[in-house]
């Protein structure tokens, strides 16, 4: 298979990788570079691509190579995230010091720093020193949402690729041609996560995750009354928890798993004291990502939500406009949505859409999620004009 096979929509971005990452595009090979693109346009999957395409001495090793950076085994790849809210400085350190030694296999060391928009303006400082004295043939591969998420030191010191959302029919032909699902359900999942690959795969693979979708459009449809907001807030809080634990709870069994493997000790043994120190830090890491976890969960559930007031905006719209309208995301709710955008009108709806956009700051400053839901649906039972 095409090493870029699984990168759907970002003809120019692969060409460009492509050509750096070539004998021939020596002369092209930035030591910093800026993926950036909106959530489930494929940035992590696309530096991993061209992380192995770097490593690779030759073509023919990329497949393997890959593999490798993948599971995160490779010597000359290294990878910078967080479980947590923010990237920590030391976090940064170290990996710089790692960034000054000779590939041990590859033609480059590649370290990729993904959600680069995570790092707070002095952790962003610490790794300005590297990119302003780069070492030889250590590459650094910066992924965030958009450039603006970064300080503009560092979008100086990069070149920046950006990537397209990717269309519906090329996210369900891939998971159609790398999963095997069935036509039909790929391209209602890439529909119903609005052209996100990571989340349309799953739409398309989880029963449960599927219906857990279902329920928050259900709930938000169901509010008219301020006891009626008070209940689906309560209740989406209850979704996004389960769809947290969901995606977290057979990550942690494996990385306990692999921690007593490595750490000698057989499955269930008792941890000897000398042991636990390890052992803890990594139930903390873990106990930051369920609180991450959760936190992204509301976010998915309030960016299902904007799918759903801005059906209710175009079909408002269409209402009053005959030469209006737009395909629904939601279309198994037409019916009601068409109900409740006869009784809102758009300039409800576009009120609710805003609401919607409040709630998701109020979520990246750190407001409590179960109030960050109350105070949404509290506000989506008043009309902007003044009345109830």
């Amino acid at each position: 298979m095409d090493h870029w096979a699984e990168i759907v929509g970002q003809t120019a971005a692969v060409a460009a990788l492509e050509r750096a990452a070539s004998p021939e595009g020596a002369g092209e090979l930035a030591h910093a570079w800026l993926i950036t693109g909106p959530p489930g346009s494929g940035r992590s999957n696309l530096a991993e691509r061209f992380a192995a395409a770097l490593i690779a001495r030759d073509p023919s090793e990329r497949g393997r190579i890959f593999d490798q950076v993948h599971a995160r085994t490779h010597p000359d790849y290294a990878l910078l995230t967080t479980q947590a809210v923010t990237i920590r400085v030391d976090d940064v350190r170290e990996f710089i010091k790692n960034a000054y030694y000779a590939p041990a296999d590859g033609r480059y060391r590649v370290i990729v720093v993904e959600d680069a928009d995570r790092m707070p303006e002095r952790t962003s400082n610490v790794l300005l020193k590297v990119l302003e004295e780069p070492p030889e043939r250590t590459i650094w591969i910066l992924c965030a949402p958009s450039e603006a998420d970064l300080l503009p030191t560092i979008r100086s010191r990069t070149r920046s690729v950006r990537l397209v959302t990717p269309s519906a029919d090329d996210i369900a032909r891939l998971l159609h041609a790398r999963d095997g699902i069935d036509l039909d359900a790929a391209e209602r999942a890439a529909r119903l996560s609005q052209n996100h690959i990571g989340m349309a795969r799953r739409l398309a693979t989880s029963p449960e995750a599927l219906d857990r979708r279902a329920q928050s459009i259900a709930a938000a449809l169901a509010v008219t009354t301020l006891g009626d907001a008070m209940r689906a807030a309560s209740e989406l809080l209850k979704v996004a928890e389960a769809d947290a634990a969901a995606l977290t709870e057979q990550l942690d069994t494996r990385e306990r798993a692999e921690a007593m493997r490595n750490l000698g000790l057989e499955p269930g043994a008792a941890i000897p004291p000398q042991l636990r120190g390890q052992m803890k830090a990594l139930e903390e890491d873990q106990k930051r990502r369920a609180t991450r976890s959760l936190r992204d969960g509301i976010d998915r559930v309030l960016t299902d939500l904007l799918s759903l007031y801005r059906d209710v905006l175009l079909t408002a719209i269409s209402v009053t406009d005959a030469t209006a309208g737009a395909a629904l995301i939601n279309s198994e709710e037409r019916d009601r949505i068409v109900e409740l955008a006869e009784r809102w009108g758009p300039r409800r709806a576009l009120a609710a859409i805003d609401a919607l956009e409040q709630a998701r700051d109020r979520l990246s400053r750190g407001v409590t999620p179960g109030l960050v839901l109350e105070a949404l649906f509290a506000g989506l039972i008043v009309d902007p004009a003044g009345a109830e």
